[in-house]
């Protein structure tokens, strides 16, 4: 079954941190969540303290977020999760031969433990393109992908082919459109923003993943990843909610 999450960066620029994670999770929770992509934790007190307060409130969430390597990959393994994010959790030289070589590597450690080390696509990163994209994945058969379509799109790939391509490769996905308002910028953070689902200025197919991904029996995670909120986020998260659930439909 198909779950729905925040992925939650864009809500802490707007409100500046996370300073009750029990409020945020309730708060979510009363918008139609089913939890959070990251669970990101100090120490083992703070583990438990996250998974009581989730526990309670019957959210999940994706992955586990720590400083440490080997204890993120650990923790995310014992707690029955599929993957950590292999951009978080590598040194990322600017080098595309040493980023796959590393992240191989990471990978195959997590094999070790049944979960994957997944790439997430990014703009001006070393995998941003759909080229260089496909060829991270061919020279990382053991890493997932961590699929963002707000990102693809923008860079002029294929959303749709993408994740049909890679469907087996997929751990998880984020969604988001993009409003671009100055193309010719040099650094791509000033050639726009990206913005709640249909309230984009550039075509991305996120509706075409979410039902290519229920035709297929899709079973894991979709994140709303909204980065710049032009007001309340809960309002612009409930709106993505209910526009996920409708496509699911």
């Amino acid at each position: 079954m198909i779950k729905v999450g925040v992925a939650d960066y864009g809500m802490h620029v707007w409100f500046g941190g996370m300073y009750d994670y029990e409020k945020r999770m309730a708060d979510l929770k009363k918008i139609g969540y089913d939890g959070i992509e990251r669970l990101s934790v100090e120490d083992a007190d703070d583990v438990m303290r996250k998974l009581v307060c989730l526990a309670k409130l019957q959210m999940d969430f994706a992955t586990v977020e720590n400083k440490n390597i080997e204890r993120m990959l650990k923790w995310t393994a014992a707690l029955g999760k599929k993957y950590i994010w292999a951009n978080k959790s590598i040194y990322i030289p600017n080098d595309f031969d040493a980023y796959c070589r590393n992240t191989e590597y990471l990978a195959q450690a997590c094999r070790e433990y049944s979960i994957r080390a997944a790439v997430h696509n990014h703009l001006g990163s070393l995998v941003e393109t759909q080229d260089q994209l496909e060829e991270f994945l061919r020279r990382c058969p053991n890493a997932g992908l961590l699929l963002d379509t707000g990102h693809l799109g923008v860079a002029g790939g294929s959303v749709l082919e993408i994740a049909d391509k890679y469907y087996d490769r997929i751990v998880a996905v984020h969604l988001k459109d993009w409003v671009s308002t100055d193309p010719s910028a040099p650094e791509w953070y000033k050639r726009g923003y990206f913005t709640g689902l249909g309230h984009g200025n550039t075509p991305i197919d996120n509706e075409g993943v979410v039902k290519l991904l229920k035709k297929r029996g899709y079973d894991g995670w979709i994140f709303i990843e909204e980065d710049t909120h032009k007001r309340d986020p809960f309002e612009d998260l409930a709106e993505c909610s209910e526009t996920i659930r409708s496509w699911l439909a």
